[in-house]
């Protein structure tokens, strides 16, 4: 039997310390990856991810290269060992821009030097307290919707990751956010404050967009050589230049990730393999399709586990 398969990269949330360690030991190809990224970053990216001295990886300054770096190194050990190429690409938030370099759309070296600017974009783009996310379970869509609009107040609360069925992420200023929190409870729903300061995919962002906007437009982008399907518009887009303004309106629009893995199912795909560390785009592609099976690719064990028979 004939499998398609798609290949998903994880955002923030993935990361922790000491992942692809073995990864890393094993394969020359990828202590590379991290020596380059460290010379464009200007810091030691290795050490941050192997052993973290300093507690920096959740700071969003980190996060960002280290997991685009993480993932990539998975992809390229990945084909260096024989795996097959996927019909199908699409990346969580940050995840978008290891996709890019997976298909070729800009180069590894174009891409950390993105996303460390991504980062700190958004991280200017609010004071430090200002800004929050949680995780709201168990209520409808449309639930979420009203609730955010209820409490806004003037402020900013939205839905900014549209995961599952039943697990919505929303953004927002702290206080929006915390009245969110309290109505989505007596609403019969669950809500979890996350441990993330800085507020992505709302309109608290907009500062941020409007920067990379002006960055974005100075690189060159390629046409995609494995068809991508973007988050804000949940479509394949091919035009460099609809690429860059998908990326710019993906900081303050939701992550429509369910109607990607709903729209993969729809373009027939059996297997999709999550390439990067953890397995949190695992766990959710089980709960929206049951109809695909999901694969995590999240260090050399399974990497190498997951048989060439099982995609042939």
């Amino acid at each position: 039997m004939s499998h398609k398969l798609a290949f998903v990269f994880p955002g923030q949330g993935s990361q922790k310390v000491g992942m692809l360690s073995e990864l890393i030991k094993n394969n020359e190809q990828v202590g590379t990856l991290f020596t380059k990224a460290s010379h464009i970053l200007d810091y030691d990216l290795l050490e941050i991810v192997l052993t973290d001295p300093e507690e920096k990886l959740n700071q969003t300054l980190y996060t960002q290269p280290a997991l685009l770096v993480a993932s990539i190194a998975l992809w390229t050990v990945w084909l260096a060992k024989g795996g097959k190429v996927p019909n199908l690409l699409a990346g969580h938030s940050l995840g978008e821009y290891t996709a890019l370099v997976a298909s070729e759309v800009i180069d590894f070296e174009t891409a950390v030097a993105l996303v460390a600017q991504r980062a700190l974009f958004m991280q200017e783009a609010v004071e430090e307290g200002t800004g929050a996310m949680a995780a709201i379970l168990s209520l409808s869509d449309q639930k979420v919707i009203e609730i955010c609009q209820q409490v806004a107040e003037g402020q900013v609360v939205a839905p900014a990751n549209f995961n599952t069925l039943g697990q919505i992420v929303i953004a927002g200023h702290v206080e929006g956010i915390d009245r969110a929190i309290a109505l989505a409870k007596t609403s019969g729903g669950k809500a979890i404050k996350l441990p993330i300061s800085v507020p992505s995919h709302c309109l608290l962002m907009y500062s941020a967009a409007e920067k990379m906007e002006a960055l974005l437009m100075k690189i060159n982008f390629n046409n995609p050589k494995i068809p991508i399907i973007n988050n804000v518009d949940v479509a394949l887009v091919t035009l460099g230049k609809e690429i860059k303004q998908a990326l710019v309106r993906q900081l303050y629009n939701p992550v429509r990730w369910r109607e990607i893995i709903e729209k993969m199912g729809a373009m027939n795909t059996t297997i999709i393999a999550e390439c990067g560390p953890g397995k949190v785009l695992t766990g959710m592609t089980k709960r929206i399709a049951n109809t695909i099976k999901p694969v995590a690719l999240s260090d050399e064990k399974e990497l190498l586990s997951l048989s060439t028979e099982e995609l042939n």
